[in-house]
């Protein structure tokens, strides 16, 4: 008496689900972190943004002429943060690490590795998860689109 194994059958199971698997079919609950993602960092850069330009009191300096083309612009003194404003930055900070690792580490990656999208194929899966539908914050409604000068070239 003999009984099939259970193997082949596996085997067959595995290679549907080689067929049918998506990569760019992320699941809800990674949107949902990457979305999260996105808000977290908009709302620190949204903080960082108004707070002074060191987190201790600083005296600054002034702007110095021109050396071998490199502009020194100097700074201004700085006030420093204040305990709130401290707390809210590690806060919003700590949140935005987990939330990076919820995403990286997530188990749709493991899945893609597992089935054989590897290398530059993984890497534009994770860019498209950037972009996919639901993942994106959508704008403040008082914030103003960019324009040429809200950006400087990199050398």
């Amino acid at each position: 008496m003999s009984t099939p194994a259970p193997a082949a059958k596996d085997q067959n199971t595995l290679e549907e689900a080689e067929k049918e698997f998506q990569p760019k079919a992320f699941p809800a609950d990674l949107i949902a972190a990457q979305l999260r993602l996105g808000e977290l960092y908009a709302a620190l850069h949204a903080h960082q943004k108004r707070l002074a330009w060191t987190r201790e009191e600083h005296p600054g300096w002034p702007k110095e002429e021109e050396e071998r083309g490199r502009k020194h612009e100097g700074r201004p003194l700085s006030p420093g943060w204040g305990k709130e404003d401290a707390a809210a930055y590690d806060r919003l900070w700590d949140e935005l690490r987990q939330a990076a690792a919820a995403v990286q580490c997530h188990d749709h990656w493991a899945r893609c590795r597992a089935l054989g999208v590897k290398g530059a194929d993984l890497v534009d899966v994770r860019q498209a998860l950037k972009h996919a539908k639901g993942a994106v914050p959508a704008p403040a409604e008082d914030a103003a689109p960019l324009a040429q000068g809200d950006v400087r070239p990199a050398a």
